[in-house]
């Protein structure tokens, strides 16, 4: 049943809102409910990395890795009250574009771009492609390369046709048969251990039989189950995640994550208005309370019932086992798909599996060709039309996918035994500083432009070295630890994380104290002190945007007289969405109008308290979920 429903969203989203504006492609048009904009939050942030990263990691260490899911709850609600409400009034696209107006200049823009991109290749497109084809080899024997360029060529042609719509439906469809799928199979790993009690007591038992290779016996801390697997929070010095680094750390790679990453802003600025933009927020929220159950304690009970594949130490048994000789955590989600589902179901699972790889993949790729289009190739191209920046966006599509095949080897041999963990060390050095940046711009008024790029550059060079000479050292793992120095690896990656956001706000509020401020005049409704003003705002880019606009009547002009195009051309056109009916020129007023609905935060105030508070309670939750397993 699922390709007719999947073909007839993606025609749907083909012919609905109009793809052939810059506005309809990568912002849906601002048209969207609130539903679709939660299970769009949340599928583009759960992937098959997910499944395979944390379900590997929890299989490797217990429940820990679960509050990683759970500090979602807390910045989606800081995601659609504080931060979203500040990016509309702006009236933006992209997150570089908003620091573009805050600062001016065009410096910050243009770094904060091509980090984006370095981000999505390092960590996300590839780690998603990488955990899928994991998947693909486990059910059907595929060649690791051929399963690659299948998924890819599938993903690229509904992205590169159909704009942000066509994402959002699609990513909602998929939402809804990965959560079922994964409750079905919980349903399964559950019943098969004999339930909760059983699965704890078990659990810790789940000890692999081959320990020793050679002559040499396996320490027994790197293979017995930790004696803190069921504690969300563990020692701050000797734990594998250290709670200091649970509550402080991931707060700012959340930060990072949640408020300022293009990927998830997008859903949210596509938003019919600002109460549907927080119901959506708040839904995604509830259903970052699932991975839990149905990821983590799955990925615990596969090392309850292979205990000698998952959990194996001796580095030639698992490469027997999955290829990787540090370990067989991330077979952990995959092998319980393989092994424990019946038939027709385990079919259904992998399409599932497939679809969030897509899903996520599809929301990336969309992301990042936003980013280039908007941010980086209109450096290069001073006067683009419409169309060539349709066509630029889609060209940008598939270099992307060729580097991130090129990349996937890497992060074959790279993934230290866990996946999850590298995506998110990698996080750590590069995101702090580009959170510390947004935090300060949206709440300090007095930053500055020098300011900002001095922090980001000082944040990117003490985060880079850390990066390369871990790569260097190699992480090591139980077995053959990494010779890296203590003083460069031996500092938790969330600590480091901690230690980079506050170093870089320093830089930052120490040059821009140094230097002129912005005067208010071009900071009206871009920060949290000024965003209820009414005055006129000058923006610092405003002399661009005026050239922008004699552009587009020069362009117009040329366009009345364009001759009537053939028939194949036609087709083509409509197919890659540059077809659409010209948008009817616009008058000064009705220009006005458009912009003073794109640019609206203003709510009905039954619903405003109806979603405050939903938000409250959300918190709420949050805060008993983490006590409870604490």
């Amino acid at each position: 049943m699922r390709a007719p429903t999947e073909a007839h969203r993606w025609l749907r989203a083909m012919y609905s809102t109009n793809r052939g504006t810059v506005g309809g492609f990568f912002l849906a048009g601002r048209s969207m409910v609130w539903w679709p904009i939660g299970a769009s939050l949340f599928a583009s942030n759960i992937g098959s990395g997910h499944f395979v990263g944390i379900a590997g990691t929890a299989a490797a260490g217990g429940i820990a890795i679960g509050g990683y899911e759970w500090n979602a709850l807390i910045f989606v609600v800081i995601l659609g009250w504080l931060f979203v409400p500040i990016y509309i009034k702006a009236g933006v696209v992209t997150m570089p574009e908003y620091l573009r107006k805050r600062f001016g200049g065009k410096r910050i823009q243009v770094y904060l771009s091509v980090l984006s991109l370095i981000l999505y290749i390092f960590t996300k497109i590839s780690a998603d492609i990488f955990s899928g084809a994991v998947f693909i080899q486990l059910a059907i024997g595929l060649n690791l390369y051929l399963a690659i360029i299948i998924l890819l060529a599938i993903t690229a042609l509904y992205t590169i046709t159909g704009g942000l719509a066509a994402v959002i439906y699609t990513d909602t469809l998929q939402t809804f048969i990965m959560v079922v799928g994964s409750f079905i199979l919980m349903g399964f790993a559950f019943s098969e251990v004999g339930g909760y009690d059983a699965f704890m007591e078990k659990y810790m038992k789940a000890i692999p039989s081959n320990v020793t290779y050679g002559n040499t016996t396996i320490d027994e801390s790197c293979y017995l189950p930790r004696k803190d697997a069921f504690h969300i929070f563990r020692d701050p010095v000797s734990g594998d995640m250290p709670w200091p680094g649970l509550i402080f750390g991931l707060s700012i790679l959340a930060m990072w994550y949640w408020c300022t990453d293009q990927v998830i802003v997008q859903r949210c600025l596509s938003g019919k208005n600002m109460s549907h933009v927080k119901a959506g927020c708040i839904m995604c929220g509830y259903l970052k309370l699932l991975p839990m159950f149905i990821i983590v304690m799955p990925g615990m009970i596969s090392r309850i019932l292979y205990t000698d594949v998952v959990a194996c130490v001796v580095p030639e048994v698992c490469q027997k086992y999955c290829g990787t000789a540090v370990g067989c955590t991330n077979i952990a989600y995959p092998k319980m798909v393989v092994e424990l589902m019946p038939n027709g179901l385990r079919g259904l699972m992998l399409s599932v599996m497939l679809a969030s790889l897509m899903s996520s993949l599809t929301s990336i790729f969309n992301s990042a060709s936003t980013l280039f289009t908007m941010d980086i190739y209109t450096k290069f191209r001073t006067r683009p039309s419409e169309k060539e920046l349709m066509l630029a966006g889609r060209a940008f599509m598939l270099v992307l996918i060729g580097i991130s095949i090129a990349w996937v080897p890497v992060v074959q041999s790279a993934q230290s035994g866990q996946l999850f963990d590298y995506i998110q060390s990698v996080t750590s050095y590069l995101g702090p500083p580009i959170a510390a940046v947004f935090l300060l711009a949206v709440f300090c008024k007095r930053v500055n432009e020098q300011g900002a790029f001095w922090g980001l550059m000082f944040g990117l060079l003490a985060g880079l070295s850390r990066m390369i000479a871990e790569f260097a050292y190699g992480t090591g793992n139980c077995v053959n630890p990494s010779n890296c120095p203590f003083i460069i690896c031996g500092i938790h990656y969330l600590y480091f994380a901690i230690i980079l956001f506050g170093v870089t706000a320093i830089v930052i509020l120490a040059v821009s104290f140094m230097t002129k401020p912005i005067p208010d005049v071009h900071l009206y409704r871009l920060c949290w002190s000024l965003r209820n003003s009414k005055e006129e705002r000058i923006d610092l880019d405003a002399d661009e945007e005026q050239d922008k606009a004699d552009e587009k009547d020069e362009e117009s002009v040329n366009e009345e007289s364009e001759e009537e195009p053939g028939c194949f051309k036609k087709v083509y056109n409509w197919f890659c969405g540059l077809d659409q009916q010209k948008a009817p020129k616009l008058s000064k007023e009705e220009e006005e109008a458009l912009k003073k609905k794109l640019t609206d935060t203003t709510e009905v105030p039954l619903w405003r308290n109806v979603v405050n508070v939903n938000g409250i309670i959300l918190l709420t939750v949050a805060v008993f979920c983490h006590a409870f397993f604490a």
